[in-house]
């Protein structure tokens, strides 16, 4: 009986997303953390007690756009995100790579 070899997710994503650094593999984790962006926002709102109808009356926009949100995160402005999450009244840190200059805002 032979041993089946086990993988890291790291080493599957370089087999078949790509290495890190590749066009297709800052794609793959862009859309990663658009997707858990998207989650934590819902998680969030529903530890708050509030509906996708109630935060978009807090922000100014309407349900299927928190609903859109929520799903895909990709789509929204960041003026959007952080309306959401002061609205949520949670604390918002961004870190910012530009060219190896690190922007930290809190």
């Amino acid at each position: 009986m032979s041993k089946m070899k086990s993988y890291s997710l790291s080493e599957m994503e370089d087999k078949y997303v790509g290495e890190k650094g590749t066009k297709e593999r800052d794609a793959y984790e862009y859309e990663l953390r658009m997707d858990l962006l998207g989650q934590m926002i819902r998680t969030t709102r529903k530890e708050k007690k509030l509906t996708q109808e109630k935060l978009g009356e807090l922000i100014g926009i309407n349900k299927s756009q928190i609903s859109k949100l929520e799903n895909n995160a990709n789509s929204a402005t960041i003026e959007t995100i952080i309306k959401v999450f002061k609205a949520l009244k949670a604390e918002i840190k961004f870190n910012v790579i530009l060219d190896n200059n690190k922007i930290e805002i809190a």
